[in-house]
């Protein structure tokens, strides 16, 4: 159920990419899952921890012994590019982008550039104009850096955009670059919308963009 969305206008919305605007989330934890597995993890207790955060991150805070984080994440890279068959765009994501003025929306993603757009091509997903990928920043999420450099490569303050989010880290982002929030919860059994509102789709979303900005409404 959607809950009440925000009543201002915003200069800009950003937008995460996995989760968020494409289901990816089944090719993402067969890999990890192996990954994982393979380095004597749990895997149930690991793969929650995976997303919304660049994959060097995940491994680097791992603390293994003889593991060169850098090198693991790009082998993950890889077999994520090559495991595209069943990503799928949330629904009514690619309708919802089409209403926006292209130059005031981004992407701001966890994700390396090369399987951002691999990921968005298998799901017939638009690409922006400006797009804010893993290598872009030198702190990933929860640090704010990526909002923040997504809003000001826009043209905005941060403070003035309404950034779209599904998993914590994503979340505690965007409130620490002051930004807006709204919770995609497509894709978890257990989604954390942290007190924000929330959607389960773009489906009933609409956009209405004027001289004052885009504001969010639903139909229902």
């Amino acid at each position: 159920m959607t809950t009440s969305l925000p009543s201002r206008p915003f200069a800009a919305l950003l937008f995460d990419m996995d989760g968020t605007l494409i289901s990816s989330i089944a090719s993402a934890e067969r890999i990890w899952s192996r990954w994982a597995a393979a380095h004597g993890l749990d895997v149930a207790t690991f793969l929650p921890t995976i997303h919304g955060v660049r994959s060097v991150e995940t491994i680097r805070r791992l603390n293994l012994p003889g593991i060169d984080p850098e090198a693991e994440a790009a082998a993950i890279t890889r077999a994520e590019m090559e495991d595209v068959g069943d990503i799928t765009e949330i629904p009514g994501a690619r309708a919802f982008l089409a209403t926006l003025p292209p130059d005031r929306w981004a992407i701001v993603t966890s994700a390396p550039r090369a399987l951002a757009l691999r990921r968005l091509a298998a799901a017939d997903m638009p690409v922006p104009n400006l797009m804010v990928a893993a290598e872009d920043v030198k702190q990933g999420k929860p640090a704010p850096d990526c909002f923040l450099l997504g809003a000001r490569r826009l043209g905005v303050v941060a403070e003035e955009c309404c950034v779209f989010e599904d998993a914590p880290a994503g979340i505690r982002a965007a409130e620490a670059a002051g930004a807006s929030v709204v919770v995609v919860t497509a894709t978890h059994h257990e989604p954390a919308s942290a007190g924000h509102p929330a959607i389960p789709d773009y489906h009933d979303l609409r956009a209405v963009s004027d001289a004052h900005g885009i504001r969010l409404t639903t139909d229902m």
